[in-house]
């Protein structure tokens, strides 16, 4: 399953959003929005007008922020997403 993390080097939901994703063993791809407009506003259209980071990505399903993916972990629903089974 490919993870996609769109980030900016300083935002403290970024680091524990990949903090979870590395306990969890997950490969995942960094997109760093803070130096490149473009990128920032492929994420915003991606992410359904959602400006701020983390936006995280499961395949084609859209997560959306750190608290919503500690929330899917909190019901035990991040694992399956992850391996594909859900």
């Amino acid at each position: 399953m490919t993870v996609e993390i769109y980030t900016t080097r300083t935002c403290p939901f970024c680091i524990r959003a990949k903090q979870l994703l590395n306990q969890k063993g997950v490969s995942y791809s960094e997109i760093d929005v803070g130096a490149d407009p473009s990128l920032r506003a492929a994420m915003t259209q991606r992410a359904n007008g959602k400006r701020t980071v983390p936006q995280i990505f499961v395949g084609a399903t859209h997560v959306g922020g750190c608290d919503e993916l500690y929330a899917l972990d909190r019901a035990g629903k991040l694992d399956p997403l992850l391996t594909g089974a859900a």
